[in-house]
């Protein structure tokens, strides 16, 4: 009787939602596999169906998303938006103040229709670039950037939590959101945004910051070599008797035996082809033959590099001290940063599992995380969300990975590629049918979700994408997998009494002081939920809560579910709320301390501003 009382469903179903946030919070498990595992306990208790558990992923948010992911990856491919961003923020010239508008401004008006980590991994190199050539840190623009994605709220398709409660307000029998019905709130949100961090960045992300104007970052070749202590690289000989000589790298085994990276190889060559060199040098690959008389320029402990040179009968020639000309050739062969995307296929997986090296076609030399750098033990290592890794390659294969924005976002040479911005002559097409299916939208010619999937289709059609595999490829599958697995939650909330529950709390606590205290606890509510778990997660769980409160309340739920979606999409003091925010963070050198610094001032006084001006546009 008493373990009937504990484990009614309404407390199950709590339980549940409670583990799965814990396991979001721990960040341990990926979330759309957390999320599959509460789907399935939900059923297997018997508080869904398997019909209302499937429900969510042939939900018309859930295909929207899948539609606009496909949109977005026409969008980035075409280069449309790399061009209109770069045009733009030249304007700003060396002034801090255009550039720190035009990086809001503009980051800002691309996230109302694409998504917002699409949108920072294109404006990343852009900015850096133009900041350093205007011998400004970039670190006082990519925090702004990272939020200014956020800020984008103006329309419908702007963040999957606007989708959210637009179905919430349908299915409750209340009018449908229009289109542009966030435009009052991404006006009055970027507004905000912009006269808090203009002056948040100056107080708390002007610290010193060396800046040049050469390499990755901003950064020259020393300044990358120095912080990944690339001068302690050794040059080792391959002897006449060495066991090496004639085998190829990836038989030798050499980082999983000894734990040492070859980094190079350096071949004898004839005088007459190379200007009187004696060695050409070649980046160490897979199947990088070594011959007698190679050098092989590598990185490791003391101890371990004399274990290798002692069990395979070679020389070291010397260590390497001096300056970047002592390291590589740099005519041919480079270093840069790059920045793991949220939603790239290399998180979680090590470099050897990932086959780096014969993926990308170069090196991983060294992997900086919080601001810590691993420059030993790398091929075990599993890759995370938003790492930078220095790697090492030809510079054309350097240059290649900015094609490859899926998985990684390259930050080297950022004057060099920013000056490559080119019109794509796909990009005009991409354009227009963008515009097509906001035109559709608006106008109510078609329902939302089929404008959506007409614009990706005909991405696909006119070549704005090459094929299907790519399009596929585009697709955040992770994140469709998770909302798609979440929305069952809410209808176990619902029908188990959990939402009627918190709404009803909420109510008896907040109400009696009136409409206002409600919508400050509902906005409040959601805002601290966002800090642990996806936004899209917490739109999920907090829109039909909002709705019962409200309805509860008897005033009228639309300010209640605007709050809603405006503080699960605004989330800023902390790093790994959302994923522009983790992108960012390597990028920018930010501590966790940073985020709390600017983002924790700026989420509480959009809060506060939001619970004023909501009411005022739509009223109790």
């Amino acid at each position: 009787m008493l373990l009937e009382q504990i484990f009614t469903p309404m407390n199950i179903t709590l339980m549940i939602l409670l583990a799965s946030a814990v396991f979001f919070m721990r960040g341990k498990v990926r979330a759309d596999l957390v999320a599959m595992c509460a789907l399935l306990l939900l059923v297997i208790t018997n508080i869904l169906t398997p019909t209302e558990a499937l429900s969510g992923f042939s939900n018309s948010v859930v295909i929207m998303m899948i539609g606009l992911f496909v949109l977005g990856g026409g969008i980035f491919r075409t280069g449309l938006a790399k061009l209109v961003s770069s045009k733009i923020l030249r304007l700003a010239g060396n002034s801090e103040t255009k550039l720190f508008l035009l990086v809001m401004l503009v980051t800002a008006s691309i996230g109302a229709f694409v998504s917002n980590t699409g949108t920072v991994a294109v404006m990343m190199p852009i900015v850096v670039s133009i900041a350093v050539s205007a011998n400004q840190s970039p670190r006082k623009f990519l925090m702004p950037l990272a939020f200014a994605s956020s800020m984008g709220m103006f329309t419908l398709i702007s963040t999957p939590p606007n989708l959210i409660i637009s179905q919430e307000l349908q299915k409750r029998g209340f009018d449908a959101l229009s289109f542009f019905s966030f435009a009052p709130i991404g006006f009055i949100s970027l507004s905000v945004g912009i006269v808090v961090l203009f002056f948040l960045t100056k107080w708390f992300l002007s610290k010193d910051v060396k800046v040049t104007n050469e390499a990755s970052g901003g950064k020259t070749l020393d300044d990358l070599a120095d912080e990944y202590k690339l001068h302690n690289l050794i040059r080792i000989r391959v002897s006449e008797n060495s066991s090496i000589a004639g085998k190829e790298l990836r038989e030798l085994r050499i980082p999983s035996e000894y734990n040492i990276s070859v980094v190079s190889v350096e071949k004898r060559v004839n005088n007459s082809g190379r200007f009187g060199k004696d060695f050409e040098e070649h980046v160490a690959g897979p199947d990088t033959k070594i011959d007698k008389g190679d050098i092989l320029v590598c990185y490791g402990k003391n101890e371990n590099i004399e274990q290798f040179v002692a069990d395979k009968s070679l020389e070291i020639v010397r260590e390497i001290t001096n300056k970047k000309s002592d390291i590589f050739d740099f005519e041919e062969i480079g270093i840069a940063e790059v920045f793991i995307m949220p939603n790239s296929k290399l998180v979680n997986r090590t470099i050897v599992d990932a086959h780096f090296r014969d993926e990308y076609n170069v090196n991983i030399l060294g992997i900086q995380r919080n601001n810590e750098y691993m420059m030993s033990g790398l091929q075990k290592e599993k890759l995370h969300s938003g790492d930078a890794l220095l790697i090492q390659g030809t510079w054309s294969n350097i240059a290649n990975l900015g094609n490859r924005q899926s998985d990684l976002v390259l930050v080297g040479q950022p004057l060099k590629e920013a000056a490559k911005v080119t019109l794509d002559y796909k990009a005009p097409l991409a354009a227009i049918i963008m515009l097509l299916m906001v035109v559709a939208m608006v106008t109510n010619i078609v329902a939302p979700v089929i404008a959506v999937m007409l614009a990706a289709v005909l991405m696909v059609i006119t070549g704005c994408l090459r094929n299907m595999e790519e399009a596929y490829n585009t697709i955040n599958w992770e994140s469709v997998v998770l909302i798609a697995a979440m929305m069952p939650m809410a209808i176990a909330f619902e029908q188990t009494g959990a939402a009627s529950m918190i709404s009803g709390s909420l109510v008896d606590g907040l109400g009696k002081f009136g409409p206002y205290a409600l919508l400050a606890g509902v906005y409040f509510g959601t805002s601290l939920l966002t800090m642990f778990i996806s936004n899209t997660a917490t739109a999920v769980l907090f829109a039909p809560i909002g709705m019962q409160a409200a309805l509860d309340m008897g005033v009228s739920p639309y300010p209640f579910l605007f709050a809603v979606a405006v503080a699960a999409s605004m989330c800023f003091a902390s790093p790994f709320s959302t994923a522009p925010n983790a992108l960012v963070m390597s990028a920018g050198r930010y501590t966790f301390m940073d985020y709390i610094r600017v983002g924790l001032p700026l989420q509480i006084i959009m809060g506060i501003v939001m619970i004023i001006v909501l009411p005022l546009i739509f009223p109790f």
